[in-house]
């Protein structure tokens, strides 16, 4: 096939021998099947900003550190090279967190760079040789839903502990190969203690995996790691080996009714002066 033109470098620098195939066009990337010598690998080729319809972007990149004052500036004021930098970033990320997650011992891709807003990295396969189907196109028994479901708690919690947040996870970035499922799609993985979504974004990728694998086992659909993993978190228990058992117990509070109505107050107070100055802006 044609080399695509944002390949093409990779291809003159000797990177890539072959393009054989396109594998998949997603919100964010263009996937490519590649030949970089004896090895068959994928190149995620990252779309343009403008082109990308990842939604909320700037949810995920809040608490991301950005190590030169020069470039964070830039990307606050919004100039041609601040976005080129953010764009840098968000490509940059994913292959952070695919070596950072890999030594905490999570199945991801094994990465092999990124050039110029192209990720080279593993293409993981079935035992046949051929493309890993998607967790979405993988049915199975009660036993086999148990078994992958505890797995993808564990791999979720490793994260976690890894200080990051996949943000986006579903059973549409979940590869399963012959020894089970790999996490794919990270470029929009969350610091777990800098992002204040953080708390909220585990809790649905945790629901999302869950709902999956509750359409073959339905009794999962009753755990609770998202809420027994943040409470491990904020209580600064942070260990890889912790053995999840999916139950939390909710402590009781007593509401404190006179507090609720001041703030109740505030917000109609506020809202009231809102009000009053559109109408004089109006008369």
């Amino acid at each position: 096939m044609k080399t695509p033109k944002r390949i093409q470098p990779l291809v003159e620098d000797g990177l890539i021998d072959e393009v054989i195939r396109p594998l998949m066009s997603g919100k964010e990337a263009a996937v490519y099947v590649v030949r970089c010598g004896d090895e068959i690998r994928c190149a995620k080729v990252y779309k343009e900003a403008s082109k990308r319809s990842f939604k909320k972007a700037t949810l995920y990149q809040e608490g991301r550190k950005v190590r030169s004052g020069r470039r964070a500036r830039a990307m606050e004021k919004g100039t041609k090279f601040g976005r080129d930098q953010q764009e840098a970033e968000w490509q940059n990320a994913e292959v952070n967190a695919l070596y950072r997650l890999a030594d905490a011992g999570v199945r991801v891709p094994v990465p092999f760079g990124c050039f110029d807003g192209v990720l080279l990295m593993e293409l993981i396969t079935d035992e046949s040789g051929q493309v890993a189907p998607r967790l979405n196109d993988v049915s199975m028994s009660v036993e086999q839903a148990e078994e992958d479901h505890a797995l993808m708690m564990h791999y979720i919690w490793l994260m976690l502990c890894a200080g990051l947040v996949h943000g986006d996870l579903s059973e549409f970035n979940v590869l399963v190969d012959e020894y089970g499922p790999v996490i794919i799609d990270l470029p929009q993985a969350i610091d777990a203690a800098a992002n204040n979504h953080a708390k909220w974004m585990l809790s649905r990728d945790v629901s999302a995996i869950t709902t999956y694998y509750s359409q073959f086992a339905p009794h999962l659909a009753k755990t609770q790691y998202a809420k027994e993993m943040w409470a491990l978190f904020e209580a600064g228990e942070i260990n890889p080996d912790t053995e999840l058992t999916g139950e939390f117990t909710e402590e009781d509070e007593v509401a404190n009714v006179d507090s609720v109505l001041e703030e109740i107050k505030a917000v109609l107070a506020e809202e009231a002066f809102r009000q009053s100055v559109r109408e004089a802006e109006e008369f």
